[in-house]
């Protein structure tokens, strides 16, 4: 078989629509079919040990794009948009892997976008050049969706610790900039924090 013309399956996941504060970030993956699937599950059904055990192998293993859209562009164009705006950007990201990606895991002729078939979690699908479905729960279904949640949330969640350090006294690092009790607490105490989204209510 001619692996140059299998269709592969691409998943993409965000993390960060719920949060009143911080980017929404936003994967997409391509996983070797000897992948270890049983490392992975929906993001938030792991541990953060778990979970960061099974990014830094999706970083090793897979073909992978990873994007941030600001709180700024969320303020903006809103949540839904910013994050399949994400979600374009990183597919952006992975397209230019594919060719070496392929070469590395047995794929015989050039591997390109055309090769890939996407499947979304949620309800709405990015721009992307690749034919794409989506699929409520898909993060909890298939695999390569895992894999994208688990990199999406682990790399905003770090992301969120450096804001911690740069902006003391709002908790980014226990609640990553979701609404909790603290958060909000802290917001009305300080005002708005630098990354704080203006257009949610706190």
């Amino acid at each position: 078989m001619n692996m140059a013309f299998k269709k592969l399956l691409c998943g993409f996941d965000e993390a960060g629509r719920g949060p009143l504060a911080g980017p929404v970030s936003a994967a997409c993956v391509v996983l070797p079919e000897d992948f270890p699937v049983g490392l992975l599950d929906d993001s938030k059904r792991l541990s953060p040990k778990k979970r960061e055990a099974a990014c830094s192998l999706i970083k090793e293993k897979a073909c992978w794009g990873l994007a941030f859209v600001s709180h700024e562009e969320i303020d903006r164009i809103n949540i839904l948009n910013a994050s399949l705006k994400a979600m374009s950007l990183a597919y952006a990201m992975l397209v230019p892997k594919l060719e070496s990606w392929g070469r590395a895991h047995g794929f015989s002729g050039q591997l390109c976008s055309g090769h890939l078939c996407g499947i979304v979690d949620g309800l709405h699908v990015p721009d992307v050049s690749c034919e794409c479905r989506s699929e409520v729960k898909a993060d909890g279904r298939y695999p390569c969706v895992m894999a994208a949640s688990i990199l999406a949330k682990v790399e905003r969640d770090c992301l969120m610790l450096s804001y911690d350090r740069e902006y003391p006294g709002y908790g980014y690092a226990k609640h990553k900039g979701y609404p909790t009790k603290a958060h909000i607490a802290a917001c009305r105490e300080l005002g708005p924090s630098p990354i704080q989204r203006l257009s949610f209510s706190y």
